[in-house]
């Protein structure tokens, strides 16, 4: 890894000796915001300032701006009363009560996910599981399934949804340009049972044959390999950005520095050059379709 890299990594990750750690983002942070952008639309609606707002509150003006910021949580009791200050028909406390603990999508990864609905080009480099735009809706349940601890069958069906309804670029009018490079590990395991793996080498294979589509899978045995740090996805904005984004355990991050997204993108080149091409690709596709 370069020093670079590594002193970018230590530093989102807080282990960056000699600077203070990025403070850790809340679990349920996007649904705080937007509560709070619903606490400033109904108080400015009103005509009230935050000034006025706090007053009739009996708080001070800090606290409800960290409210209306999604920086403090909205406690079913405040709620009450800004729904009678407002006047409104207790929408702020139905919203203070169902807040969720944690958000469907976590708060690093929103922005990427926002990019990547738009974006121009997308370059994907995957080692466990197939990406997730490639990913048929069982492959996908069972792969969130897979997670420990487990979250619950009905959590595990918004994320499978989620991950679906992302998918939505294939078919854009203008889809953006897709390059996918995937370790043949993850080919080869069954996540979900054989059923569910002879599916999603079908779809790999249909969508193999997309003209805006581009798949290689990186061998099994090689004696160089350029990803040995783990997957990560290049993306270009259609302001011609060029960003990166990769995930850990227990967390992600985007990566906006040119010197960094610079090293992923030689990175990925390499890869391509290391990697299986398109027609041997879909040969071992076949073939694992008829091993199956």
């Amino acid at each position: 890894m370069s020093t670079g890299w590594y002193r970018y990594l230590s530093c989102v990750l807080g282990e960056f000796t000699g600077m203070p750690p990025r403070k850790r983002p809340r679990p349920n942070e996007t649904a705080m915001k937007m509560v709070g952008a619903q606490v400033a639309a109904a108080r400015v609606d009103k005509g009230m300032t935050q000034r006025t707002f706090a007053e009739a509150l009996h708080m001070d003006i800090e606290t409800v701006a960290s409210i209306e910021q999604g920086r403090r949580t909205l406690m079913p009791n405040v709620a009450e009363k800004m729904d009678r200050v407002l006047g409104l028909p207790g929408l702020l406390t139905v919203a203070a009560n169902k807040m969720p603990e944690v958000d469907m999508v976590p708060a690093w990864a929103e922005e990427y996910m926002e990019r990547e609905r738009e974006a121009l080009a997308l370059s994907w480099y995957d080692t466990l599981t197939v990406p997730g735009l490639l990913q048929t809706e069982a492959y996908a349940r069972a792969v969130l399934g897979c997670r420990v601890p487990f979250v619950g069958e009905e959590k595990i069906e918004r994320q499978t949804t989620h991950r679906i309804q992302r998918q939505k670029i294939l078919t854009r009018p203008v889809p953006p340009t897709l390059s996918f490079i995937v370790w043949e590990a993850a080919l080869r395991d069954r996540i979900g049972g054989t059923e569910v793996y002879r599916e999603q080498l079908r779809h790999l294979r249909a969508c193999a044959d997309r003209p805006t589509v581009s798949l290689q899978v990186l061998p099994l045995g090689i004696t160089a390999h350029a990803g040995l740090n783990g997957p990560f996805i290049l993306l270009e904005t259609p302001e011609f950005q060029h960003l990166a984004y990769s995930e850990t355990q227990r967390g992600s991050f985007l990566v906006r520095d040119p010197n960094e997204v610079s090293i992923l993108t030689q990175k990925y080149a390499m890869l391509r050059s290391q990697a299986l091409n398109f027609a041997e690709t879909k040969d071992l596709l076949d073939r694992l379709l008829g091993e199956s």
